[in-house]
Formats: structure tokens, C-alpha cells, sequence
């Protein structure tokens, strides 16, 4: 109870799938743990297999963690997604063993806005017929529509850190910018909110989707809203594969109503690099279509890996659960000269209350205490003195609706 660490943090096995980068391995190397990397994603069988022993899992999109695999991890405490969306694993599972879920939701926003502003661009003055004209030995240097950025309207479906960096970078590329959001958000710059989706597209030359996965946007666009557009405008789409209905983006690209547009992400794609990629638009000439790569850029690989490295090791060492997505975040002080008790329970009624009376009645001197609950579950942080009967750790566990409970010191 007396030593350095809590537990030998080379003893706690690390397993990083899917290419992650060498910055979350230096972080975690340099921490004191026992890493091990997996260059591709693992099925579930094969995770299965493998998670039994792993005190911390981290992964990216393509590596699906299931209740199934989650049920023979024995050991995991932690899982980190470095990439932005979560959708590969079961939160509810997670949080129900009381395993913490971190991810990445910032890192890679510059990368994506990025190649956005590149494709409006691209597309704007007619390049992917032109590239492909040249591929094929013609030479066509005929102005066509070409059209310039400058002084064209931008509608952004979607205002969150995305949007709202790519409000700025259009601004500064002199385009007009509109925006729609379900949620109320502060528009930057001269950005203006429309009051409606179809109010937005109507008004717009170019329109770059950035809305998140959950079901009520599968089909946000559909031939509705792809009519609704202004003739001879651009459509973009770096957010989900599903919000999008690829019949009716065929059909407004077939009958010439979109100049053109840009796929970046799709509603089923290769689990691995060089495995085959079958679209139905895949040969459309007005079609720019990237292998899911808006957030793959060297930098914000790096960031990902810095930031969610961190988060986890921040999470195993001090109970810290700041830019958890399954939990209640817990931003905690530094744990000096205490024995710091981690405790996860589902909410319910009396479950504090037992923890301080298991505390009093075994003389434990508490030198901080702190509570975060969600509708689901409960978050006690308790920094004791070091001077505690040793039978105080197992009444602690004993409390009912206990999902988790750790000691650190």
C-alpha cells in the first residue's frame, strides 16, 4: 500500500491497433508501460483473442469493439479512439464493465477543413473532368464554367469545430458563408445563420456537410434537398457515409443540376489499404472521391496520437476522466501525499452515502473528495490519508451498483 505506484506500469499491457502513431507509443514508452502495436485492424475473433490481458486498448475506425470482444477483456480500464467518431464501439458496454472511452474530437479539424476548401476549389472550376481528360490524352483547355472562389457563396450544414474552422478559412478565400445548425452557435467572422436546411441551399454556390453520425441524419440529403439546390452548384460531403442517399446524388449529377462533387467518406468501406473499392459513382466524371483521408495528414496524425496518448495515461495514473465521451468528466487536482480512491457506479440513490460511512467507520481521514453523475452512472474521487485500514478496501467494493474500483498512490 506504501510503494511508489500503485501497480508496476510495465505490467500493464498496451495494445495499439491500426497504425496509430508513434507519438501516442513514445507517450505511453516514456510513462513506463508495456506497448504493443498492431499494424491493421482486427476482426472480432481476433480481438477476442487478443484483449484478454490489454489494461488499455487503443484503436481507429476500422476495428470494431464489441460487447462481445468487451466481454473477455478481464483487464482493459481504458480504451482510446484516435480518430474523431466512437461509432466502432459499444459505449454502453464499455460503461456498463466501467471501462473509460476517450477520443480525439479536435485533433484532425484543420486537416479536414483543409481538404475541403482544396476540393471547392477543385471542383468550382471543373478540374476532375479536366484531370481525367488528360489522363485519357485529351487536350481541352476550353474555360467552360470555370468559376473562381472568390465572392461565391458557402452553405456549411453542420456549425461545429469543422464548420466553424472552414467558416474562417472560406472567409479568408473571400467567399460569403451560411450556415445551418440545429444547435444555437456563435457565428464567426460574417458567417450567417439560415433559419432553415432549404433556406441555406438555395443561396449557395458550394456546400460542405459536416454533421455527426447519430441516426436522425442517415439520408440528411436526399433528391429533396439535392433539387433545392442552386443550379450549377457543388456538393461535399466529409462527414458521414449515410447522410447522403448516392441514387439521388447520381441523378442530380447525371442531369447536370450539380457542376460536381466530393465523396470523402462512404456508408461501407474497406476495412484495410488495398483491399477492392466498389461505388456505384465511382466512374462519374464530376465525382472527386478520396479513401477517407480528411483527417490524414502527418500532423494531425501526430496530435491524435499526442493528445489521446495522453488522456489515457492522464486517466490510468491520476482517475482523471477530462475528454472522456462515456463517463462523467472529472477534471481532478494533483493527488499529493494521498491514497487516491477511483470508484464508477451506476446512479443510484444512497451509493455516495455508503462510500463515507464505509470511510468513517474505518477511521480514513478524507483529504478531498469530488462527484460527477450522468443519467447513467457515478463518479467518486476520494483522496484519503495513507493511514487506513487495509479491510477499508474491500467494504468499498462491497457497495452495491460498484462498476469499478481502483486505488492509485
Amino acid at each position: 500500500m506504501r510503494g511508489a505506484h500503485s501497480y508496476p506500469k510495465n505490467r500493464l499491457k498496451v495494445l495499439l491497433l491500426e497504425n496509430i502513431h508513434a507519438s501516442a507509443v513514445e507517450a505511453f514508452t516514456r510513462a513506463g508501460y508495456s506497448v504493443e502495436t498492431v499494424a491493421g485492424a482486427l476482426d472480432e475473433a481476433a480481438l477476442c483473442a487478443r484483449i484478454g490481458e490489454v489494461a488499455v486498448l487503443g484503436l481507429r475506425s476500422k476495428t470494431r469493439l464489441t460487447a462481445k470482444a468487451l466481454a473477455q477483456a478481464r483487464r482493459l480500464v481504458a480504451v482510446g479512439a484516435f480518430c474523431i467518431g466512437t461509432n466502432q464501439i459499444d459505449l454502453d458496454a464499455a460503461r456498463g464493465r466501467g471501462i473509460a472511452v476517450f477520443n480525439a474530437p479536435y485533433s484532425n479539424t484543420r486537416s479536414v477543413v483543409e481538404l475541403a476548401i482544396a476540393e471547392i476549389i477543385l471542383l468550382l472550376r471543373g478540374l476532375p473532368e479536366k484531370l481525367r481528360q488528360m489522363d485519357q490524352g485529351v487536350w481541352d483547355k476550353s474555360v467552360g464554367a470555370a468559376r473562381e472562389v472568390r465572392g461565391k457563396t458557402l452553405g456549411i450544414v453542420g456549425y461545429g469545430n469543422i464548420g466553424m474552422q472552414l467558416s474562417v478559412l472560406a472567409e479568408a478565400c473571400g467567399m460569403r458563408v451560411l450556415y445551418h445548425d440545429l444547435a444555437e452557435r456563435l457565428a464567426l467572422g460574417t458567417a450567417q445563420r439560415m433559419p432553415g436546411l432549404h433556406a441555406l441551399l438555395a443561396e449557395c454556390d458550394a456546400v460542405s456537410v459536416h454533421v455527426d453520425g447519430r441516426a436522425s441524419n442517415r439520408n440528411l440529403f436526399g433528391a429533396a434537398e439535392f433539387a433545392a439546390m442552386r443550379a450549377g452548384s457543388v456538393f461535399l460531403n466529409l462527414a458521414r457515409g449515410h447522410v447522403v442517399d448516392l441514387d439521388a446524388l447520381k441523378a442530380a449529377l447525371d442531369s447536370g443540376h450539380l457542376r460536381g462533387a466530393a465523396l470523402d467518406v462512404f456508408p461501407e468501406e474497406p476495412v484495410r489499404n488495398g483491399d477492392a473499392f466498389a461505388h456505384p459513382l465511382r466512374e462519374n466524371p464530376r465525382l472527386l472521391l478520396t479513401p477517407h483521408i480528411g483527417g490524414s495528414t502527418l500532423e494531425a496524425q501526430a496530435d491524435i496520437g499526442r493528445y489521446v496518448g495522453q488522456r489515457l495515461i492522464d486517466y490510468i495514473d491520476s482517475g482523471s476522466t477530462e475528454g472522456v465521451v462515456n463517463l462523467p468528466p472529472l477534471r481532478l487536482p494533483p493527488q499529493e501525499q494521498a491514497h487516491r480512491f477511483v470508484h464508477l457506479h451506476a446512479n443510484q440513490p444512497g451509493v455516495l452515502a455508503r462510500i463515507n460511512e464505509a470511510l468513517s467507520a474505518h477511521g480514513a481521514n478524507i483529504l478531498g473528495q469530488y462527484l460527477k453523475t450522468d443519467a447513467e452512472v457515478g463518479y467518486v474521487i476520494t483522496d484519503v490519508d495513507r493511514d487506513y485500514s487495509p479491510s477499508l478496501l474491500d467494504a468499498i467494493r462491497a457497495v452495491p451498483h460498484t462498476l469499478r474500483f481502483r486505488v492509485l498512490y
